[in-house]
């Protein structure tokens, strides 16, 4: 066989490959999926069943399906569907914002936290609790969605260059900056009020527990329009992973693309964290565990996010129901243990391949 030959076979093996490497990916994304839509099914009826009083299948589909007033009933639509349904879209939100904040500062151990989300709707909570004396959930919900958006507008706006684009360095320093201050000022009224911590303590723990409905009716509009915005700005994401310059040439306004990726995580992490306070780990571990099975393709990360978030949610809210009866963890206290080790693990597999 001549070299002219071989050279030509060469390369169509190696188009061959380059033709199959998208289709694969493609495949292991869609499994993905699948595997977890069933996971998410799996645990959402486990925690209709699983409390102070188990309930078995049988008992948890009686009670879905025949709203007639009985205990079955009772327990699954008014006890544990609105916490359940709480854990889906917080679960959901916070992961989809992690992925939006670790594209945004092309950094993967970014998270939505970054922002000074948390320490703004802490601060502003704990500030109407002192001032005004609001300690129902439904008002704290409130003054910590205005909260976390006035810190992200806040750190968004120190970050913005005289050239009206976002310089993702002054945002980590921003955002770190005013979470350090307000975390001071909300010790400070806490350290010196007894009233103001104890109701402080049960938002800022993290939980998704006797939260009720009205969290739950509040938080979905701005949670789909933030999962909306996240999902529209995914192919505009990959050019902007190419660089500022690349990305420019490619028809990316910087400007614009940014900014809807910042509104999405502000509505995102905002109304994740009123309605059920800082959740820690979910929006850094999710996105790094799917970048490692899927890869980089940000409305694959996007799509998967939108079950892998639920599914750790609900598996850390199930876990707390389990691990200290009669009483409960609260689920922020779960995904920190289960996020940390995790997060190590990930970076230990990172490092050595």
């Amino acid at each position: 066989m001549s070299p002219l030959s071989l050279t030509s076979s060469r390369e169509h093996v190696v188009e061959d490959r380059h033709r199959e490497a998208p289709r694969r990916r493609r495949g292991v994304a869609a499994g993905v999926f699948l595997l977890g839509a069933g996971i998410v099914v799996l645990l959402f009826f486990l925690s209709l069943a699983i409390g102070s009083k188990p309930l078995s299948f049988p008992d948890v589909w009686h009670g879905l399906t025949t709203m007639d007033g009985s205990r079955e009933s009772i327990i699954v639509w008014q006890l544990r569907m609105p916490r359940t349904v709480l854990a889906v879209l917080v679960g959901a939100a916070l992961a989809v914002a992690g992925v939006m904040m670790q594209a945004l500062t092309r950094n993967p151990l970014a998270e939505p936290g970054l922002l000074g989300v948390n320490s703004g709707a802490a601060f502003v909570v704990v500030l109407s609790i002192t001032v005004l004396g609001a300690t129902g959930i439904g008002t704290n919900l409130w003054f910590a969605f205005l909260g976390s958006a006035l810190a992200a507008g806040f750190v968004y706006g120190i970050s913005i260059r005289r050239t009206h684009a976002s310089d993702h360095a002054r945002l980590v320093l921003a955002g770190a900056a005013l979470t350090a201050c307000l975390g001071s000022l909300t010790g400070i009224m806490t350290m010196f009020n007894t009233e103001v911590f104890s109701s402080y303590r049960f938002w800022v723990i993290g939980s998704v527990a006797e939260r009720g409905t009205e969290p739950l009716v509040a938080i979905t509009p701005f949670v789909l329009v933030g999962l909306v915005l996240a999902l529209a700005c995914g192919p505009m994401l990959n050019a902007l992973a190419l660089g500022d310059e690349q990305a420019t040439s490619l028809g990316v306004r910087l400007a614009v693309i940014r900014g809807l990726a910042f509104a999405s995580i502000t509505l995102l992490c905002g109304a994740a964290t009123a309605a059920a306070g800082p959740i820690a780990f979910v929006g850094l571990v999710v996105p790094h565990a799917l970048r490692l099975v899927v890869g980089v393709e940000q409305r694959v990360l996007l799509s998967l996010s939108l079950i892998a978030g639920p599914a750790l949610v609900l598996a850390a809210d199930i876990i707390g129901r389990i691990v200290a009866p009669p009483g409960e963890l609260e689920v922020g206290l779960v995904t920190a243990f289960i996020g940390a080790p995790v997060l190590l693990a990930l970076i230990m597999r990172r490092r050595s391949s």
